[in-house]
């Protein structure tokens, strides 16, 4: 639905924002000995004013909480503000207030502008009348060199500008765009962006200078070339994939063509298809929704366009209300009339992570749901499952408003904007409506305010300080009796929960389903394979059929109480026969399963066998996009319903939980370091002098000090350069790694130790500790990771973890059962123990 309302917010301008701070810029320091501890202190200052006076906008909440997102990110992945033409024309000195404010709170907002009015303006006094074929402007020799000096005359008029309010920006007119011709002969000198140069954008933020980018491209050998302005911008944030595209204009958003009212927000993944099938979305508006679904399509969930003018920046960036037309890709959102159309284990994990009555024991995922059989229910959620609302109505009586008994939401969720949607479903599913808000719940991720915005009235209990709301009662009498029958009500435990704080929503899958499934293990002799079979041995849904090994042929299984097994020697032209089974877990040396992957993958294409999943333990296929990487806590969503799962190797996984949570953090100039420590097990049963406790006893190894497999796997999933240093001790099982991070900001103990908090909150397979190290000892034999340390160097630039993992647990085997559970449609810690 268009027009989603969102928040209002107080006004401010951004120029009285920014002279009301200037006062600290212009007191001097006493003495020459105490300039710099001086200026230190005036430029903290001068943010914190500044961030005070934000207040005036949106409340104090709402502009921490922006503040905290938008600083969470290297500085040039904040935003990417495409300024129009037109503005630098009528709005300069706006332009740059609002710019400089968002430099004295310290981000780095990247600029690239457009110079169309001007151009045509040049154009028209030198007698040349513009081209244009298909909307893009034929460049000539003679326009190209009139485009080249309006560019590099408006890119200095705004740098001017900027430095005028005491903002450093340094103009790049060129050099950051590669571009081909489009075509020669159609278009002249007009550009197709092939790369981007991100080094001059990177230098000009290092140097504590704002980049301020024109369109104009080169091809390699130096030759400039025309790019329109919103494509440049488009391409500059498919290689940055910043928070925020923006893009800026005299109109301040899009408008509907019917109502002519600005449309606040626009979410592709629910209205795209329907909104391009408007009769009044035409000409400029299709297009500019297309560009819009096009870019967001090709970028993180969490980035978003806005459409809005340069005097409202500041309110669309660090409120929930927002001032012109934000455009997000959203999340789909999905409606059940009956509990038994939802699978309750979605709804257990959403409310295990959002709901403080659940989280401190208060009550029961259980009791909460038996309470909702008696009563007609409406269930909201999202596809990845970081919102909830529970709307309920008395069956006996139907006139009653309805009640809604929960709304639950990620602060994720918050700062894209879902529960605004969520919203708009359900005020349109109810006229009326009830909900109540717990006074210790003030601090949950949704404003208070949000609910008072959202009711025609409320009412506040003097004994317990909940807060009633309501809206769509038109009865005077109704409203009182309504609020009296809730107000003498008992709570019931848990229903009125509003939400914690969660850094990401990803939790484990299930299945309504109970029907077992079987599975296979080749490769059944070494140490992964009898933690494997113990696993399955207690696994409520898992049966194990088959037990393939070369050297064990023939001999019974020892240790499975399900069934008889013999050991096997299986062959891959063996496998079709074996149709009964739904997985076959390889579990064999690097290089070795793909004769196995290959035959099964030929049977199925000529119809000689159904389709099985493969979980393949060995390092064949982690480097295969063919292949889905079987890391649950960062993958569950591509695991699902996967027949081809690459299980990562145990030092991977164990870097890679260690590392991923200060992966937006990293120092672009520095890679960080993990050194490794494992017991003998990790080296196999193959005899040798890495795995004899007698060579070992007393000893450390280091071995493939450089270009380790697990060193060459970590960086790919990553994405970013690790360096990884083995190392082979004397225990028989589990693994220390101590892992040495670079920072691009500055940071606490306190703050490394939150970020990873927040996000492995809810993890079942992930322990962060309180306080100090965590020990090899302590974690052999655990299913789970402990992650601990928490060290900062003093200049607070380099970050220290520590972290224990069982290898043949959760670094094989656990690992690999998880795989299995979330494949095949089981609870993902089905048969694991989580304690």
């Amino acid at each position: 639905m268009l027009s989603i309302v969102r928040k209002a917010a107080k006004p401010a301008s951004v120029s009285r924002l920014i002279n009301h701070a200037t006062v600290l810029r212009s007191v001097k320091p006493v003495t020459i000995t105490a300039h710099r501890r001086y200026m230190d202190d005036a430029v903290k200052a001068e943010k914190e004013t500044i961030t005070k006076l934000l207040y005036n906008i949106g409340s104090r909440k709402e502009v921490e909480q922006y503040l905290r997102h938008f600083s969470s990110v290297e500085s040039q992945k904040f935003a990417v503000i495409k300024v129009g033409g037109a503005v630098l024309t009528d709005e300069l000195e706006t332009l740059a207030s609002a710019l400089t404010f968002l430099n004295r709170v310290g981000l780095y907002p990247i600029v690239l502008h457009g110079a169309g009015p001007q151009l045509n303006k040049l154009l028209e006094e030198a007698k040349i009348e513009p081209q244009y074929e298909e909307g893009i402007r034929i460049t000539d020799p003679q326009t190209l060199e009139i485009a080249r000096k309006v560019f590099l005359a408006e890119n200095t008029k705004l740098v001017d500008a900027l430095e005028r309010h005491g903002t450093r920006a340094r103009p790049i007119p060129g050099g950051v765009f590669v571009a081909d011709y489009l075509d020669k002969e159609k278009y002249g000198y007009v550009g197709q962006i092939t790369s981007v140069n991100k080094d001059m954008i990177e230098s000009s933020i290092r140097a504590g200078a704002l980049p301020i980018l024109t369109s104009l491209a080169e091809t390699p050998t130096g030759q400039i070339l025309n790019v329109n302005a919103d494509v440049a911008a488009a391409e500059l944030a498919t290689v940055l994939e910043p928070l925020k595209i923006v893009f800026l204009n005299e109109k301040n958003g899009l408008y509907h063509g019917v109502t002519g009212k600005k449309i606040d927000v626009i979410n592709l993944d629910e209205e795209y298809e329907d909104l391009l099938k408007e009769p009044w979305v035409k000409y400029g508006t299709k297009l500019k929704i297309r560009q819009c679904k096009e870019l967001l399509d090709g970028l993180p969930r969490s980035s978003s366009v806005a459409i809005i003018s340069a005097g409202h920046l500041h309110k669309e960036l660090f409120t929930d209300s927002g001032a012109g037309t934000l455009i997000r890709r959203g999340h789909k959102l999905f409606k059940y009339d009956t509990l038994d159309q939802v699978d309750p284990d979605k709804i257990r994990r959403i409310m295990e992570a959002e709901d403080p009555s659940v989280q401190s024991g208060e009550s029961s995922v259980a009791s909460y749901l038996r309470s909702l059989q008696q009563k007609n229910v409406s269930i909201y959620t999202d596809e990845p499952g970081q919102v909830l609302a529970i709307v309920t109505k008395d069956p006996k009586d139907p006139s009653k408003p309805a009640v809604l008994e929960k709304l639950l939401t990620s602060k994720t969720a918050v700062l894209n904007n879902v529960p605004e949607n969520l919203w708009s479903s359900i005020r349109k599913d109810n006229d009326s409506l009830t909900w109540s808000l717990d006074a210790k719940l003030k601090d949950g991720n949704l404003d208070p305010s949000w609910h008072f915005e959202r009711a025609d009235g409320s009412l506040k209990n003097q004994k317990d300080g909940s807060t009633t709301f309501f809206y769509g009662i038109q009865d005077t009498e109704k409203i009182r009796e309504t609020l009296n029958n809730i107000s003498s009500a008992k709570t019931p435990t848990g229903t009125r929960s509003y939400s914690t704080f969660q850094y990401m929503s990803r939790r484990g899958y299930a299945s309504a389903s109970g029907k077992a499934k079987n599975v296979g293990l080749i490769g059944a002799r070494g140490y992964t394979g009898r933690e494997l079979i113990n696993l399955i041995n207690n696994h409520p849904h898992l049966n194990l059929t088959h037990v393939s090994s070369r050297e064990l042929e023939g001999k019974p299984l020892e240790g499975y109480s399900k069934a008889d097994l013999t050991y096997c020697n299986l062959k891959p032209t063996d496998l079709k026969a074996q149709e009964e089974v739904d997985a076959w877990v390889l579990a064999l040396p690097n290089g070795i399963c793909s004769p196995f992957v290959n035959q099964i993958t030929d049977d199925v294409k000529q119809g000689k066998s159904t389709e099985k999943v493969l979980v393949d333990l060995s390092a064949d296929y982690r480097f295969d996009n063919t292949w889905t990487y079987g890391l649950p806590e960062f993958n569950r969503e591509n695991i699902k319903g996967a027949n081809r799962i690459a299980n990562p190797g145990c030092y991977a996984t164990g870097a890679q939980l260690s590392l991923r949570p200060l992966l937006p953090f990293f120092d672009e100039y520095s890679a960080p370091t993990v050194f490794g420590v494992s017991g003998y097990s990790g080296a196999g049963t193959k005899p040798s002098s890495k795995n004899d406790p007698e060579f070992l006893r007393d000893n450390i190894i280091p071995y493939s000090l450089t270009n380790h497999i697990h060193e060459r796997e970590v960086s790919y999933q990553l994405g970013k350069t690790v360096n990884f240093i083995p190392h082979v001790a004397s225990w028989f099982q589990g693994i220390a790694l101590t892992v040495n991070v670079p920072l691009s900001k500055t940071m606490t103990g306190e703050d490394i130790k939150s970020i990873y908090e927040e996000f492995y909150k809810g993890e079942q397979l992930v322990k962060v500790l309180e306080s100090g190290e965590p020990l090899v000892r302590d974690n052999a034999g655990k299913h789970y990771v402990r992650v601990g340390g928490f060290n900062v160097h003093p200049d607070g630039r380099r970050a220290v973890i520590t972290t224990t993992i069982d290898n043949l647990l959760k670094g094989a085997a656990t690992q690999a059962v998880q795989n299995l559970n979330i494949s095949l449609g089981f609870d993902e810690y089905a048969g694991i123990p989580t304690n």
